[in-house]
Formats: C-alpha cells, structure tokens, sequence
C-alpha cells in the first residue's frame, strides 16, 4: 500500500484538501505506525473520510460508495472469499448477469481488478471507498452475525446444564489459543457457544470488559465501551451457574469454590489475531460475579504521537523518557491509560543497544526485544523482589508496572540514582500531589528531588464522532464558570455527538490527555524545604504548566470532545 498512499497524498494535495508539508508528515507517520495513510489521516480528524472517497472517485471517474449505507448481496459475497477480500481490499457489492460491482481501496491498482476478474469469471464494475471502510465492510459482511436476540434465544433453551459448560472440544491453535470462530461453528454445547458469542459480540463492539451479573431474578450482561458501562443483554438466572463455569473452565480455575475471589487468563485466536483475556470472579448476594478484562494489542497505539497530548506536555514526556537516568512517572487512577502511556515510552526509547526490563502485575502485552517478568505473590516473586534481580541483569532502562509501597519505591529510586532511566506509575489525582505521596510514603524528600525528573497526571476522554458531531451554543457565564478565559471565547467552536450507527451515543473511541510537571530547581527546592502539594502546585503553574482542565478544555474548543466529558473527567481549579 506504500505506492497507493503516496498517489493517495498527492491526490489530496492537487485537491486542496492537505498541503504538501502535512502530506510528509502523515506519510512518515503512517510508515511508523504500520498503518494506512488514510487511517493515519482520520484517526487525527485531518480529513474527513467522504472527502477522501470524492478526490479518489474523481480522480479516476469512478463512481464513490458509503459502504455504512451498503449491504452487500449475498449472490455476489459468494464469488470470492473473505481471504480474497482482505487481500486485495475489495468487496463484492452486487451481481447483475456477468456485471459484478465491487467496492476498492485501491482503484490505481489494475493488477487486482485483473485477478479479481480472473477469480470470479465477470466484468467487474470497480466503485471507490477507503481501505477503512472496506476492511470493516469485509468483517461485517462474512462474519457470522452476533445475533443477542434471536439466536441467544435459541440457545438459551439448553444453556443450564451445568455439565455443558464443561465440555472441551475447543479447537486450539499450536500455541493454546482457542480458535473463536471455529469453536462457535462446532458442535458445541450452548453455554459454550453463548460465551463465545457474548465474547466476539464484545471484540466487535471495541468493548474493554465484559461484566456478566447475577441479580435475584436475572442476569445481566454489560460491555464497558470507551469507558463506559452499556448493557447489552438480560438472561434468565437458571443460566448463571452454566455460564460462570464455562468461563472458569477456560481461565483454568477450581469450579467447585464458589465462596472465594479467583482469577485466571486465557487466549483466543479471532480472526487471525491472538486475544488475551484476564478473568475475576467474585462472590455476590445473588451468585458469582464475573468479570473479563479484553487485552486486545491489535487496537493498541504505542506511538507517543498517536496518543492525543498536547504538544507541550509531549515535548515535557518525550524529554524525560530521553533521559540517561532518572524517574518518570505516569499518575492516574484506574483505567485512565497509564500502561499504554508506558509502553509507548518503552517503544519510544527501545533500541537494541539498551536492556529494557519490565515488571508487571500481570504483563499486558508483550512487547519483542524487551524482557517482561510478571508479578506473583504466591510465587514470592512481588514488586519489590523483582525489581532487586532486574538491577543485577544489567539493565539500561526499568518499567514498574506500580509503586505499591515504601519498599518498591525506595528501590526505584535508588535505581534512578544509580544511573537508570525508571519509568513507573503512581495512584494520585494529579502531578504535584505525587511528590507529596512519595514523601508520605516515607521516602526522604532530598532523595524524591534527586531522583524525579518528571511526573505526569493523565486522564482519558471519549472523543466525539467525527460523522454525526454538530455544532452547540452555550451560556458564557457557564464557560467561565467551567474554567474558560475571555479570551477562548472568541474563537471557540463546541461540538456535541448526536448519536449514530457508526457511534455509541455520539462517542467513537478516546484520547489522552496528560498534565506534566519537570521537577525544576525551584520546584526541588520547594519539594526539600517540606513545601505542600499546593505550594508545588503554584510553583508549577507559575513555571507554565498546563493543568489537566485546561488540557480538557482545549480538546472541547477543537470539537473532539464535548464539555460533559470536560466536567466528568477533569477537576475545576477555580
């Protein structure tokens, strides 16, 4: 696709729809990121995709498609296989006689409209889209459809049997992931089939966990999807006991306790990719709580540039993490995008000059070239102990999944001394409050200016969906009161999500935003002479830093997220 997104830019350029300079850019970015140029282009809301479509259609007289608005016919899907599809990036459209219309990504490349003519033995009609759209048309096309409805009811008559859900005809992969696709279509028993299609339900809705609880006459299913918990299915409560012990089955826990907390991991091939999930169960009133935590690296951006931070703040990260030694923190409190922010920065400084270890309760995701150890206490192996080993294999740079207590801390910090760069996180609720829980730890506070050369606050944010977001008017004594300046007001433009099929309630996806903090001489001095969190706080406002609020309000005023997200994520520092 390198040739095709270089035409693509150029294309764009002659459009006027990017300049030359940004079409540099967004070609190196892409390269980087081993993504598409048109992803690369609207992941950062440059273009919009319909434009895109128009230059291309234009470009080469061929009429352009909304595949959202498209169901491809059935007659026509039968002529080439999904595998096909994927790889030349087209899709069967409809069938008339020997006129097969097929949606391209890439209609510069004749070579294809060749083998596709070749394959399906017609003339084809080629009409233009985005290899986005095209590769999401394909997984919506073939898959089988996650009916929640009819088919859940299908099942549902035979998902209480407990013996079921034990059934073990999975069809594993050579390294034990479970083929999803594959086990949906055997001969499996409901409950197993129910799991598994409550599972690919939630992969293709982008959800984070999945959430299946018991109430006293029901059970009840919720995926969190950009942070937010929606409901998606109610089941009878005769089917509970099947469906927790189908999911301890497969995290290999002890079906038989049912009055203890348990946890476990598996693995699950979908659609040529490999899933973890990390599972917690956990007793209730009502019957076992189960939750399942989606580690999905395919969706998972570990570019510092791709992470949404303002250009200040990415300037202030990206020079602490350059370091020869030193401690950067990353502060926030749970499910705020801290471990992206880390492996980004391990990403950022890896090289094969430099031995990056890792210890991490448990290992996200597994990053090739760095060493990871994983955390166990029942093993004896915790923080502490395995950051004392780590500092005898010759390490360049240390990640710390989390300083939990002195002891950890007091370790890290004599590793930065000692001529590390130590990147870790904190549970606090912005950057000069971490100093002072550092110091609260019982780390002495000479050591703490020593050894600290930044420390980030981070928050996420649901950005508004670019296809269905529209303008707002609101009252200015609201936005003062928010935390605007006059002078924002003048040239600020809100936006709110109406709400789409592309969307969940306006929303689609979420950005960073990061407050950072350089431990400057005067903020040491502050931090040795035993200064307060607010003093530290002043001393940094005065030097230039940009708070989290404003970081949020910023984001409203450029229309990627809404003031409701502003005043729910974010604290007023009036």
């Amino acid at each position: 696709m390198a040739k095709f997104d270089k035409k693509l830019g150029a294309i764009l350029v002659k459009h006027g729809l990017i300049n030359e300079e940004t079409r540099e850019q967004f070609l190196g970015d892409s390269e980087r990121a081993n993504a598409s140029f048109t992803e690369t282009l609207l992941t950062r809301n440059v273009v919009k995709e319909p434009e895109i479509i128009a230059a291309v259609a234009q470009e080469m007289n061929y009429h352009p498609i909304n595949l959202e608005r498209v169901k491809p016919n059935p007659m026509a899907l039968e002529r080439l296989t999904e595998e096909q599809c994927k790889t030349w990036q087209v899709l069967p459209i409809s069938r008339l006689g020997k006129m097969l219309t097929i949606a391209m990504a890439n209609p510069f490349d004749v070579l294809i409209l060749d083998d596709v003519k070749l394959v399906t033995g017609c003339e084809i009609v080629p009409v233009v889209s985005t290899d986005v759209s095209v590769m999401k048309a394909i997984a919506t096309a073939f898959r089988q459809e996650v009916d929640t409805g009819e088919e859940m009811d299908q099942l549902l008559s035979g998902a209480d049997s407990v013996e079921g859900a034990m059934e073990l005809k999975e069809n594993k992969e050579e390294d034990g992931a479970i083929d999803l696709a594959e086990d949906i279509k055997s001969g499996n028993s409901p409950v197993v089939k129910m799991v598994n299609l409550l599972i690919l339900s939630a992969i293709e809705q982008r959800a984070s966990d999945i959430h299946i609880e018991a109430f006293e006459k029901r059970v009840r299913v919720r995926y969190r999807v950009d942070g937010a918990c929606h409901e998606t299915n109610s089941l009878p409560k005769r089917v509970h006991p099947a469906l927790v012990s189908r999911v301890k089955i497969m995290a290999n826990m002890d079906i038989a306790e049912r009055r203890k907390p348990q946890d476990g991991k598996f693995q699950m091939r979908v659609k040529g990719r490999q899933v973890d999930f990390r599972t917690s169960i956990l007793p209730m009133i009502h019957g076992e709580k189960v939750c399942i935590r989606i580690l999905d690296s395919s969706g998972l951006s570990l570019s510092l540039d791709q992470l949404g931070f303002e250009p200040e703040a990415l300037e202030d990260f990206r020079w602490a993490v350059k370091q020869p030694y030193g401690m950067a923190l990353v502060t926030g409190p749970t499910g705020s995008g801290k471990s992206t922010t880390l492996y980004s920065a391990v990403k950022e400084v890896l090289c094969v000059e430099d031995n990056i270890t890792t210890v991490e309760d448990p290992v996200e995701y597994q990053l090739d070239g760095v060493n990871q150890v994983p955390v166990s206490d029942k093993r004896g192996l915790s923080f502490a102990a395995a950051l004392r080993s780590i500092l005898r294999q010759d390490p360049d740079t240390v990640m710390i999944g989390e300083i939990r207590d002195k002891e950890t801390a007091e370790i890290a910090i004599k590793a930065a001394l000692t001529g590390h760069l130590v990147l870790s996180t904190l549970h606090t609720n912005d950057a000069p409050s971490t100093v002072s829980r550092l110091v609260d730890m019982g780390i002495d506070p000479f050591m703490v200016a020593s050894s600290v050369v930044l420390v980030s606050a981070q928050r996420l944010l649901r950005k508004l969906c670019t296809e269905c977001r529209g303008p707002i008017q609101l009252p200015p004594e609201r936005l003062l009161e928010i935390g605007f300046k006059e002078t924002d007001l003048e040239s600020a433009k809100f936006m709110e999500g109406k709400g789409c099929g592309r969307c969940s309630a306006g929303y689609k996806g979420r950005f960073a935003i990061l407050e950072t903090m350089r431990m400057r001489d005067e903020i040491k001095r502050i931090v040795i002479d035993g200064g307060s969190a607010l003093d530290i706080r002043g001393k940094a406002l005065e030097l230039g830093m940009i708070t989290l609020r404003r970081c949020a309000l910023l984001n409203s005023m450029r229309g990627r997220t809404d003031l409701k997200e502003v005043v729910a994520m974010t604290q007023n520092e009036v």
